[in-house]
C-alpha cells in the first residue's frame, strides 16, 4: 500500500462526516469515524463492507513505515504510538494495537489551530492557572476527554503575557506552538526522548520556566516532577484518574509505605491545582466539558498532609471553595444543566453524588417554577382506618 492510497483512505473518511474526531479501523468492521462521541461508517469507493486481518495489518506496517522502536514496542507491548501528517490537511496521533492476532488502528485528529481559552470558554480558573510561577498543575480525565486541549489553552496564555522558556515533553505532539512572547522546545517521545523520566531528568538541564509532562506514568518520573516543582520550576502534566481525590491516591500509590509520609510532605508544599474533565453529551449534537476543580489552600495542604477525615474531605474542599474558583463536577454539571446545555438524564448519568445533582437540578426547576415531580394530586385519604379501630 503506497502513501498516496493511505492519504486517500484517510482524506475521504475526514470528508464523509461532519466533527470528525476519530478514523476507526476494526477487523470485522467497515470504515468509521467518530463524530461528537459516536462511530459511523463510512461509504466510500472503492467499497469496504468488513476490514480483512490483511488490511489493518499492511495499513499499521505502512503508517509505521520500517522504524525499529514503534515494531519492536508493537511485537513485545502489543501497541505503539505515533503521529501521522496527512500533508496540510490534517495531522494524526495514531495508535496501533493487536486483539486476538489482529491488528486494529485508531487516529486521533489534531487542531492545527491552538485554542485560547475563550475560544473554548473554559472557567475563568484557568487564567489564575496560567500566571502560576512554580508548583505542580495536574489535568485528569479518561482518554478523550480534552486534557490536552486543555493544556494547550492554557500554555498559549502563557506564551502570550510571559516572556519565558517552555519545554514540553509529548507523546505525540499534538498542538504545535508558534513563539510568542515564550519560547517553545516541543519534543516528542520515541524521535527525541526514550521515557518522559528520562526527558523530564534532561529537561532540568535545558533552563525551563515551565515544564509540560505528556503523563507521568511511573514513579520515576512523579518524583522528578516532585523535584522540578521545588527549584522552581511550572509542571503541567496529565494522569487518567476520575476526580481529585483520586489523584492524589494514585501518585501517593506508587510510592511505598515507608515513603508515603515524606511524599505528603513534599506534594502538599508544592501542589498548585487538580482539574478534573469530562464530556458530556450535549442538547442538538456535539458534546460539552464539564470540570472538577481544586486549588490548594490551607484546608487542602492539611487533606494532603493529613488524608481525607470526616468534614474535611476535597469533595467538601471544592464545595465551599466555590468564591476561589473551585467546584465539584456535580455542580459544574447543574450549571450546564441550568445553562439548557444537557438533559437532565445525562447530567445525572454523568454525576459523581446523583443526590446531589438531582436536588440541584429540583432547585433550578422550582426558581421557573415548573415541577419537581410528576407526582399529582396529593390528598389525604380520609376513609382510611386503621386496624385498631376496626
Amino acid at each position: 500500500m503506497k502513501k498516496q492510497e493511505i492519504d486517500y483512505i484517510l482524506s475521504q473518511m475526514l470528508q464523509s462526516h461532519e466533527g470528525v474526531s476519530d478514523l476507526n479501523f476494526t477487523v470485522g468492521k467497515p470504515l468509521q469515524v467518530e463524530t461528537y462521541g459516536e462511530l459511523v461508517p463510512v461509504d466510500m469507493e472503492p467499497k469496504i463492507k468488513k476490514l480483512t486481518p490483511y488490511q489493518t495489518e499492511m495499513l499499521g506496517l505502512n503508517l509505521i513505515n520500517l522504524d525499529r522502536r514503534l515494531t519492536e514496542a508493537l511485537a513485545t507491548q502489543g501497541s505503539c504510538d505515533l503521529s501521522y501528517h496527512l500533508g496540510t490537511e490534517a495531522r494524526f496521533r495514531v495508535n496501533i494495537f493487536s486483539r486476538t492476532g489482529n491488528y486494529s488502528i485508531v487516529l486521533r485528529k489534531l487542531e492545527s489551530k491552538v485554542p485560547t481559552i475563550n475560544e473554548l470558554k473554559l472557567p475563568d480558573s484557568f487564567y489564575e492557572i496560567a500566571k502560576e510561577k512554580n508548583g505542580i498543575v495536574i489535568f485528569t480525565g479518561a482518554t478523550g476527554t480534552g486534557k490536552t486541549t486543555s493544556l494547550a489553552a492554557i500554555l498559549e496564555d502563557v506564551n502570550e503575557r510571559k516572556s519565558v522558556h517552555v519545554v514540553t515533553l509529548e507523546d505525540p505532539i499534538e498542538y504545535q506552538h508558534s513563539h510568542k512572547k515564550s519560547t517553545f522546545n516541543q519534543r516528542e517521545l520515541g524521535t527525541d526522548f526514550d521515557t518522559f523520566a528520562h526527558g523530564l531528568r534532561a529537561a532540568l538541564r535545558q533552563a525551563p520556566k515551565v515544564i509540560l509532562v505528556g503523563e507521568m506514568r511511573d514513579r520515576e518520573s512523579v518524583e522528578i516532577g516532585l523535584t522540578a516543582a521545588e527549584t522552581g520550576h511550572l509542571v503541567f502534566t496529565t494522569l487518567h484518574t476520575v476526580d481529585a481525590g483520586q489523584t492524589i491516591s494514585r501518585i501517593l500509590g506508587m510510592f511505598t509505605t515507608e515513603e508515603e509520609r515524606q511524599v505528603r510532605i513534599r506534594l502538599s508544599e508544592v501542589i498548585r491545582w487538580v482539574v478534573c474533565q469530562r464530556l458530556l453529551p450535549k442538547v442538538g449534537g456535539g458534546r460539552v466539558a464539564a470540570f472538577e476543580i481544586l486549588r490548594s489552600n490551607i484546608r487542602v495542604k492539611d487533606a494532603v498532609l493529613h488524608g481525607e477525615s470526616e468534614g474535611k474531605t476535597f469533595y467538601e474542599i471544592m464545595q465551599a471553595g466555590r468564591p476561589f474558583g473551585m467546584t465539584t463536577f456535580d455542580d459544574y454539571i447543574v450549571s450546564l444543566y441550568e445553562a439548557g446545555l444537557v438533559t437532565e438524564e445525562t447530567a445525572l448519568a454523568y454525576s459523581s453524588r446523583r443526590g446531589v445533582v438531582g436536588r440541584g437540578i429540583d432547585s433550578v426547576k422550582s426558581s421557573r417554577g415548573e415541577a419537581t415531580t410528576d407526582i399529582q394530586k396529593l390528598e389525604l385519604d380520609k376513609n382510611y382506618k386503621t386496624s385498631r379501630s376496626q
